[in-house]
């Protein structure tokens, strides 16, 4: 007896309902390799993965998909990737609700999202590429979710701190945003607050690689263009409907460095410093700090980049990764409603994931 029908059968046998829930997950990296541990808990009981996959290989196989190893078997053992045959895995399942999970950044991938939906699948992501992407696919997005199926994209901002649902409650309650203004990027956020003109920004950015804060190539995060797509989605979901060519983004990577290999780039590191050094010394002198910001205000407006705010800017009272949204709305107009914690890491990230899932869970 397979793994997967043994667990059912000691649920039936204790009284407890079989899974209700049938995911694929495409996508075994740092985020999914963490969701697939979170698998392997209480919480989880009613998930049953039917098919798994990296870019080059993929298991549906119920007793291979149930061995704890399986991120690092996929690696070199499986069949070649075939979405068509995952999603008959998933179609094959008697499962009363049938899931895709796409923890990528596959923009090709998140491009398929709104026929997933179409076809009557859920789809739960942390890929950002359509619904912060351009305008032609976050209409296509909006047009699927009509047909029924429903979209988990809580891991898409703030690896899972509850801003979007507040957004969309505070929406459907006729409030309106005036203005939202935070920090966006984990990665950035340790960065300036770390940065106090006491050693190069390149020594601190080489530091928060190797601790796993930034992409394997840090002009991911330099470059800003993470941030706006994060704002677009934030935006969108507020009722304005932006293109990627309105947020205007303020890129930290010198011109020189931003077509190199990324080995070149990391070599070059240094050329980052004297710039930031100029800018931390003139913000301090009026005794202000930088920040990597995005604002977006009532009349569309969007900008993401690296601004001086002064000592008793609420972006200076955060610490490590955190991420922070304060939004000012017709209602929560006197002062901003503020939503801070941590907004990077792979395990907060895997349980907006896991939390996406069971929301959709039959009652």
């Amino acid at each position: 007896m397979s793994a997967a029908l043994s667990a059912e059968a000691t649920l039936a046998s204790t009284g407890q309902a079989p899974a209700s829930i049938a995911t694929v997950l495409l996508g075994t990296g740092v985020v999914g390799g963490a969701f697939l541990k979170l698998l392997n808990t209480q919480a989880a009981a009613s998930i049953r993965l039917v098919g798994a996959a990296n870019s080059r290989r993929q298991q549906t196989g119920a007793e291979q998909l149930a061995d704890r190893a399986l991120r690092e078997k996929l690696k070199s053992h499986g069949d070649h990737r075939d979405d068509a045959a995952l999603l008959a895995a998933l179609e094959a399942s008697d499962a009363a609700v049938k899931v895709i999970i796409d923890a990528t950044a596959c923009g090709t991938l998140a491009a398929r999202h709104a026929d997933w939906l179409a076809r009557g699948y859920h789809v739960v992501t942390a890929n950002k590429s359509l619904a912060g992407g351009d305008l032609p696919g976050w209409r296509s997005l909006q047009s699927a979710l009509l047909q029924g199926g429903r979209y988990g994209d809580s891991a898409t901002v703030g690896a899972g701190l509850p801003v979007l649902s507040t957004l969309r409650r505070l929406r459907h309650c006729g409030d309106a945003l005036l203005t939202l203004e935070g920090v966006f990027s984990g990665s950035l956020s340790y960065l300036f607050n770390q940065y106090d003109g006491s050693q190069p920004f390149s020594t601190l950015l080489r530091r928060a690689r190797e601790l796993g804060y930034t992409e394997p190539d840090p002009r991911s995060d330099l470059s800003g263009e993470d941030v706006a797509r994060k704002l677009l989605i934030l935006a969108r979901c507020a009722g304005f409907a932006l293109r990627p060519d309105e947020v205007e983004v303020e890129s930290l990577v010198p011109e020189a460095l931003r077509s190199v290999n990324v080995e070149t780039f990391l070599a070059r590191l240094e050329e980052l410093d004297e710039p930031l050094a100029a800018r931390h010394a003139e913000a301090k002198a009026r005794g202000g700090s930088l920040r990597f910001l995005a604002r977006l205000n009532q009349r569309g407006r969007a900008r993401v980049g690296l601004v001086e705010v002064p000592a008793n800017h609420p972006a200076t009272r955060l610490f490590g990764t955190d991420n922070q949204f304060a939004l000012t709305t017709t209602r929560y107009n006197t002062q901003p409603l503020v939503i801070q914690g941590p907004g990077a890491g792979p395990e907060v990230t895997a349980q907006a994931l896991l939390g996406d899932v069971l929301a959709l869970a039959p009652h």
